[in-house]
């Protein structure tokens, strides 16, 4: 059957009907609970406060190696001394938990729930770090917990010592270890461009400049060699006819009758215009060709003319000395032989060198290119081991400011305090858990007795269930006796009787 919603005065009529089934729980519960706390073991809490100084020297001087936040770095820490190899040998110089007979693994992991760490946020500090944090160990007796507290906050201690300094450590022979490899990189690198530049001396980048200036002074000095071997050759020329002049003279005065052949004065016609062509034009020019080719010509049929007459001048001329003119005739023609080989030889070795320079200046491109690789390479080696070697310096002063102490360091500002007073259990929280489970308790009691209770106790009550209008209505003209007693129980159907007559009359 659907039920009519309770208003505030019904409410209120529920709260006076079931008063006691509310009260006496809520009374009788918290004895309860407070009675069940004095059958409790005991258990004492000893605290200590570690602060976390900063380092000594500021980070832009010495960069610590260490840059985890610190609850990570205590998270970390906490796992390592909470293990099995670092409790078990406290758990057996204390005897915790020795008289319940506990196998070790439960030993450890109910000493495990009695540590605890609570880092302190502080309101002030905005650099994202932890002022510090708080170590609190619980046990059955106030002087075991303060022993084991101080034990445990000594482990922080040196593990957080030992960490850092490990840290530093590796860190710093992990970057010398990098560091020898990147020397031997670089030394790779640079053996590397020293036999490049070796091998292209004259032809690396930012010396086209120099060849093209060598490359004109050599031309230059060619064109002078060049003029100054023409005119040479032009002088030997003019000596050389004074001199076959000087020696036809003589030999007129020795063989009278013969004269100069025809053929010599016409070679040296052809030689005098050969020189003065070569003069005016280069050696490929079709006249100076055409000039050189008859004076080979000539010379050939001299020589063949002149075979049987070389041998008789050098037999009559033999015990006769030579003029001074014609002395100075012939060392004048050695010498402009002379200086013709030299000359030659040097403008030979102009134009090799003007033959290397412009291989070096065709070649420049491709020499660039392979030279901005290796360099590129070289100074990418070099960057990496500058930079190697400056964090390597940075890790060793930070290595030596963790073995100075000098770095960030955990201080105990409270030693673990000895415990008056246990802190489990709480009776206060027992009691007041015992109000609030009695208080529920009863509240319970009273919705399922009122849940049950099927009376119709007014007005709205007759009207919501019997759909009927209400014409009259007859007060309580007493109050009943609260106790459920034998007259209550025999006035009930009475009751039930008026309600039915009741029903009748407004029907």
């Amino acid at each position: 059957m659907e039920r009519r919603l309770p208003e505030v005065e019904d409410y209120i009529a529920i709260l006076k009907r079931r008063l006691w089934w509310i009260v006496v729980p809520a009374c009788v519960v918290p004895i309860i609970a407070v009675a069940l706390s004095y059958t409790l073991a005991e258990r004492y809490t000893s605290q200590t406060l570690v602060l976390v100084e900063q380092p000594k020297v500021p980070d832009n001087y010495v960069r610590p190696v260490i840059t985890l936040d610190l609850t990570v770095r205590l998270a970390s820490m906490r796992e390592q001394i909470l293990s099995r190899s670092r409790l078990e040998p406290i758990i057996e110089r204390f005897g915790i938990y020795k008289k319940e007979n506990l196998p070790m693994e439960e030993r450890i992991e109910r000493v495990r729930k009695d540590i605890a760490i609570n880092p302190i946020h502080s309101d002030v500090q905005r650099t994202g770090g932890l002022p510090g944090f708080f170590i609190s160990f619980t046990a059955s007796a106030p002087n075991l917990a303060q022993q084991i507290c101080s034990e445990i906050t000594s482990m922080f201690l040196a593990e957080n010592l030992k960490v850092r300094e490990q840290s530093a450590e590796g860190a710093t022979n992990f970057i010398k270890r990098q560091l020898e490899d990147a020397k031997r990189g670089l030394d790779q690198e640079d053996a590397k461009l020293a036999v490049f530049q070796r091998k292209y001396m004259g032809e690396l980048p930012g010396q086209e400049g120099t060849n093209l200036s060598m490359l004109n002074s050599l031309n230059t000095q060619l064109d002078a060699t060049t003029q100054a071997l023409t005119r040479i050759e032009q002088d030997k020329l003019y000596t050389a006819s004074l001199l076959a002049q000087q020696l036809a003279s003589r030999q007129s005065a020795r063989e009278p009758g013969l004269g100069p052949d025809v053929e010599e004065q016409q070679l040296r016609q052809l030689e005098s215009q050969l020189a003065v062509m070569q003069g005016r034009y280069t050696a490929d020019h079709p006249d100076v060709v055409k000039l050189r080719k008859d004076v080979d010509r000539l010379k050939k049929q001299l020589s063949e003319h002149n075979a049987a007459r070389q041998l008789r001048p050098q037999t009559q001329d033999a015990g006769r000395p030579e003029s001074p003119e014609l002395q100075q005739l012939r060392a004048q023609v050695r010498a402009q032989e002379l200086g013709i080989s030299a000359e030659k030889a040097k403008q030979q070795r102009l134009e090799n060198e003007i033959r290397m320079y412009q291989a070096r200046i065709q070649s420049s491109p491709a020499v660039q290119e392979q030279f901005k690789q290796l360099t590129r390479d070289y100074q990418t080696a070099l960057q990496f081991y500058n930079d190697l070697l400056n964090k390597k310096n940075q890790s060793e002063m930070a290595t030596d400011l963790e073995r100075q102490q000098q770095g960030e360091q955990f201080r105990i500002m409270d030693p673990a305090n000895l415990p008056e007073k246990p802190t489990y259990p709480k009776r206060i929280q027992f009691l007041v858990l015992g109000l609030v489970a009695g208080l529920a308790l009863g509240s319970g009691l009273a919705v399922v007795q009122e849940y049950r209770d099927t009376s119709l106790r007014n007005v709205r009550d007759i009207t919501f269930y019997m759909q009927l209008p209400t014409l009259a209505s007859v007060p309580n003209l007493g109050a009943a006796p609260r106790g459920p007693s034998a007259r209550q129980k025999s006035k009930q159907p009475l009751r039930r009787m008026k309600r039915n007559e009741l029903q009748g009359a407004v029907k």
